[in-house]
């Protein structure tokens, strides 16, 4: 026995099936930006600057050891990306926090997920002294992060800063940085070779000014000694023209 179905049937019913929304539309994922300059300019738009704070240093990671999240608000779970970022406030005294700021996909705003004042990290860990590489470890007072950033280059630049607001703003008890390498220490830092390079700068500024001035100095030293003689010059002249007229 063969099933005739109407045409007309079939019309309808594609009709209903292609007529009908989803009371939750899928998300429309984008790619996930960088922390690229553009990305901490909307970070610190975003989240910092309304706290009355200041970005001094962000970087993308993404999590070694993924934790069970059986939910997520929007996306699913990993469709989101993470910065992970070291601000200081601009009221003294300063205060300065590690933030987990995370974007989810198909959202251009940032979420603030945790924060950790500096002082509450214990323990820095490159995990490699020798190579360069993008893993690092953050271990707190209550917990620790696993993470690896988007290369071997951002890692150093974040450590770096990090380090050097540690060295800057926690007088006692500094925060532990093992398994790191010279330069994320300060051995090449950038931010030393910036300081290197404006105290150079400085340097030579001065050394220009001095020499400048001992020269304006010997010219006006021979200018007086002109000025002196032209007088002189003169004196006599008019001694011998008084001499002669008389």
């Amino acid at each position: 026995m063969q099933c005739y179905i109407s045409p007309n049937l079939m019309k309808k019913q594609t009709h209903l099936h292609t007529g009908w929304k989803s009371s939750e539309p899928p998300a429309v994922t984008q790619p996930a930006p960088s922390a690229t300059m553009s990305a901490k300019s909307a970070l610190n738009k975003a989240i910092f600057i309304p706290n009355d704070e200041r970005l001094l240093a962000a970087v993308q990671v993404k999590r070694r050891t993924k934790k069970k999240i059986p939910f997520l608000a929007t996306g699913g779970p990993g469709d989101y990306t993470t910065f992970v970022c070291l601000s200081v406030t601009n009221k003294k005294p300063a205060l300065v926090f590690l933030t987990k700021v995370k974007q989810f996909g198909g959202s251009s705003s940032f979420v603030r997920r945790s924060q950790w004042t500096i002082s509450q990290l214990r323990q820095v860990n490159g995990i490699d002294s020798v190579r360069d590489c993008p893993e690092f470890d953050l271990i707190f007072e209550n917990g620790s992060d696993q993470w690896t950033a988007g290369s071997a280059g951002e890692k150093c630049v974040f450590v770096q800063i990090l380090h050097h607001t540690c060295q800057r703003f926690i007088p006692e008890r500094k925060p532990e940085f093992i398994n790191c390498s010279s330069k994320l220490l300060g051995g090449n830092s950038i931010l030393h070779e910036a300081a290197d390079t404006v105290s150079s700068a400085v340097q030579k500024a001065s050394q220009a000014l001095n020499e400048r001035g001992e020269r304006l100095g010997r010219v006006e030293e021979k200018t007086g000694q002109m000025m002196n003689s032209a007088q002189h010059f003169a004196d006599t002249a008019h001694k011998l023209a008084m001499k002669h007229k008389c």
